[in-house]
């Protein structure tokens, strides 16, 4: 075209030549509409209707947001909003505006290049959006092929090594960190609860008599907004036992700290949720004191899911501990727990005085 843009005509069983709807930046993209409307025909897929209808990629991630279900289940609030960002700053500048069939390899290779070498992270989860879209639309045949296949660009070699602290080190975190919090801090560590069921834990959770804490619901912060939702699966719904020497500070906590509801409320105002920045002013210059200047809060939950594996939990006593709906996640702590019965053993026959074989 005299714009420098390409357009593409395809002659269909009905004998209409019809071009496609839209123009193109490439003849590659013309092209690739070409073949697409060819396979259409091919596997018997075509309809006059059909022929002159496109997808835009920004239209077609609308609705896939809103359709999209991991294990039976919508995605979570936050879940959404971290797409989205994603989305707006990263893929849709890009294919936002394009018909979901002109997406090819060669685009997407491209468009990996351009996205930020110093942000990893944000990198693989980018790249791993962008590939599950385009696998459901090979799935709702907008596409033959997931045109995605960049080796290896969804995963991200993790930097962070995750800090064990001993339980005397422990110790002296919780003694660094003001009152208010100190209850938070042990059920993190000897009951393994993540941050969000931590805040979201109400007065009717806490069985102080028998020893018992109910994780119903978590609370997440989506849009500056605090939504409270059902725990991160279904196997999330669990109690857990609170070890007996907790139950004395746990029972003052209630008595000095807790909300009329809320377990941990903000200093603020006892009716709303703690916020996780709030909690990060204490606990950076709490974690400095104690000398693990590493260490994250969720390093707590991660320490006692090794210990509870070392005790000689199975995987489905972790599973249960931790809340977990799979496997996967429970048998990292069942490996860390193998790997210190191995170095035990080791020490052990290093020991050895014997004469040689």
């Amino acid at each position: 075209m005299k714009s420098g843009r390409w357009q593409a005509r395809y002659t269909f069983p009905d004998g209409v030549r019809r071009p496609a709807p839209q123009t193109f930046l490439t003849k590659r993209d013309a092209n690739a509409w070409l073949a697409m409307m060819h396979a259409d025909v091919s596997r018997g897929k075509w309809s006059p209707v059909e022929a002159t209808m496109a997808v835009r990629f920004d239209e077609y991630v609308a609705r896939w947001l809103k359709e999209r279900r991991v294990r039976g289940r919508p995605l979570a609030a936050r879940t959404v909003e971290g797409y989205e960002s994603l989305l707006a700053t990263y893929i849709n500048p890009t294919f936002g505006k394009r018909p979901v069939h002109t997406i090819t390899k060669a685009l997407v290779n491209e468009w990996y290049k351009t996205l930020p070498e110093d942000k990893e992270t944000t990198r693989a989860r980018a790249y791993s959006l962008l590939r599950a879209i385009l696998a459901t639309a090979v799935e709702d045949e907008h596409l033959t092929a997931n045109p995605a296949k960049v080796r290896g660009a969804g995963s991200v070699d993790r930097k962070h090594r995750v800090t064990l602290p001993t339980d005397a080190q422990f110790d002296a975190l919780v003694a660094a960190m003001p009152d208010r919090y100190k209850a938070m801090m042990l059920l993190a560590y000897w009951c393994g609860l993540r941050f969000g069921e931590l805040t979201e834990l109400r007065r009717a959770d806490v069985d102080t008599k028998d020893g018992i804490v109910h994780v119903r619901r978590a609370v997440v912060l989506v849009r500056g907004e605090f939504v409270v939702k059902s725990t991160k699966s279904a196997a999330g719904e669990r109690d857990v036992w609170i070890p007996s020497h907790v139950l004395p500070a746990l029972r003052e906590h209630l008595l000095q700290h807790a909300g009329p509801e809320l377990l941990f409320p903000s200093k603020d105002d006892p009716a709303k949720h703690l916020r996780q920045s709030t909690l990060a002013k204490v606990f950076y210059k709490a974690r400095a004191k104690a000398g693990l200047p590493t260490l994250r809060f969720h390093d707590l939950r991660h320490a006692h899911l090794t210990k509870f594996a070392q005790t000689g939990a199975t995987t489905a006593e972790v599973m249960r501990q931790a809340g977990h709906s799979t496997t996967v996640a429970s048998q990292r702590y069942q490996h860390a727990a193998e790997d210190r019965m191995r170095e035990i053993t080791e020490r052990m026959a290093a020991g050895y005085g014997g004469s040689k074989q």
